[in-house]
């Protein structure tokens, strides 16, 4: 139930506007409870140490008028929405309470349309403000408490860490390129925490993983009627990375309208939700990614050149596991650990045959691939170390020999377990085979994807990191 504190030295004025907002014919759908202030010291005391959604504010009132009592909100850092009353408006007191954070203006008599209106869209905006920080707070709480390191000491992943370290502390735009399963999410999550923004937020969009209809929405939010569907105000990606950073990943599988979107927010640092027409600014740091030759997608015109140059002030190259051999055992060895731990189960040795085998796979799925080879290595080989055998006998191509679906054959008895087994490999395959594109998966084998997600959820897929 929203809370309304009315502040007006007229008792007057104050059962007015309590019997309208009380009024259940007027609003059917929420209950307001209100409370009230006689003057402007009473007003901001209640404020303090009251919670209230909405705060319409006299401006002429004794001990404190109104514009005090806003700016003493705006000290103590008080986001409670206000909407300004007075008897005596003036486009100079209007543009004054505007510029101190009054969301709204409201003058005597007050007419009951205008009145209700303007209630309804301030408890909305309120909902919003505390909506946003609320999921701000939760992604700065997840940020870095589980944040995996970046493992190994070859020359070419030494020289992302050093990037990292030199690029972190900028406010340059990062494009990181490299192939699925490199760990590309995880070295802008390294360049968010080394960063003067870390104690904000790190948004991160998946735009292969979104349809081409929604990504505006996500992207920038939109406002409630804007398309069917549209029920409420919705705040975009932009609005909650506000003061940290937000990683658009797969970023070359975005439409060319929406890049036209994204082109303008960077240039103007401003956004506008779907089916608004008021600009909002916004303070982000935009880092991106991609699988893909954006250079070849300008050539075929499926990337805006100037958008491009706008995100590529910084490369790296996330370079892919078989150019990086030397790492795979220490890789190897700390995915052990973790999918021990995830599984309940007794870490296994590694043995050094075992560990020479893997170093000569070609790894196409890269790290992704080895972390999903260590998991059923760990499960499926026998004993307490994991020899040079088990990696014949259980790693598929991708890798080396192992027929994986003779492996499942010899794992169950029953058609139904087999069945759900075999399924769940072959998703898996799929998905790896289109970088976890939701929507692409489903269409090429043949399935809704509403189907697909149900799949998911019942085989307990989900996309690991890369390390």
């Amino acid at each position: 139930m929203p809370t309304i504190l009315i502040a007006d030295d007229e008792s007057s004025i104050r059962r007015s506007i309590r019997n309208i907002l009380e009024d259940d014919t007027i609003f059917e759908d929420i209950s307001i409870e209100v409370d009230e202030a006689t003057d402007g010291e009473e007003a901001l005391d209640k404020v303090r140490k009251g919670s209230y959604d909405l705060v319409l504010l006299d401006i002429k009132m004794p001990k404190r008028d109104g514009m005090e009592v806003m700016q003493a909100m705006n000290e103590a850092e008080i986001g409670t929405p206000v909407v300004m009353i007075s008897g005596h408006g003036t486009v100079e007191t209007a543009v004054e309470a505007t510029r101190l954070g009054a969301i709204d203006f409201l003058e005597k008599p007050f007419d009951l349309n205008r009145l209700v209106v303007t209630v309804r869209n301030a408890l909305d905006r309120g909902h919003l403000v505390v909506e946003n920080r609320r999921m701000k707070q939760t992604m700065m709480d997840s940020g870095a408490a589980d944040l995996t390191p970046i493992v190994g000491d070859s020359t070419a992943i030494e020289h992302v860490k050093s990037t990292i370290k030199r690029v972190a502390p900028t406010e340059a735009r990062v494009l990181i390129t490299g192939e699925a399963g490199t760990g590309k999410e995880l070295v802008a999550r390294w360049i968010h925490h080394q960063s003067e923004r870390k104690g904000g937020p790190l948004v991160e969009v998946n735009c292969a993983a979104i349809p081409s209809e929604l990504i505006e929405s996500e992207l920038f939010g939109h406002e409630k009627g804007s398309f069917t569907g549209a029920t409420k105000q919705r705040i975009g990606k932009f609005e909650q990375a506000d003061g940290g950073t937000l990683f658009l990943d797969e970023i070359g599988d975005m439409s060319l309208n929406a890049q036209a979107k994204v082109l303008r927010a960077l240039q103007e640092n401003r956004i506008t939700r779907v089916g608004g027409d008021r600009a909002i600014a916004v303070d982000v740091r935009v880092i991106t990614a991609t699988n893909k030759d954006l250079l070849l997608q300008i050539d075929e015109h499926k990337f805006r050149e100037d958008l491009y140059h706008r995100i590529a002030v910084i490369l790296m190259h996330v370079p892919p596991l078989r150019e990086r051999r030397s790492d795979i055992p220490a890789i190897a060895q700390f995915v052990l650990k973790e999918v021990s731990r995830r599984n309940g189960m007794e870490p296994k040795a590694l043995a050094e045959d075992a560990l020479e085998k893997m170093q000569k796979l070609d790894w196409r799925g890269n790290v992704r691939e080895l972390r999903n080879v260590v998991e059923r290595l760990l499960i499926l080989s026998d004993g307490d170390e994991i020899v040079g055998s088990d990696v014949d006998r259980y790693v598929r191509p991708g890798g080396a020999g192992g027929d994986p679906i003779a492996e499942l054959l010899d794992q169950y008895e029953r058609f139904s377990d087999f069945r759900d087994a075999a399924e769940k490999v072959f998703i898996e395959r799929k998905l790896d085979e289109f970088n976890w594109n939701v929507s692409k998966t489903a269409e090429a084998i043949g399935i809704q994807r509403s189907h697909l997600y149900n799949k998911l959820s019942k085989y307990s897929i989900e996309r690991e990191e890369a390390v």
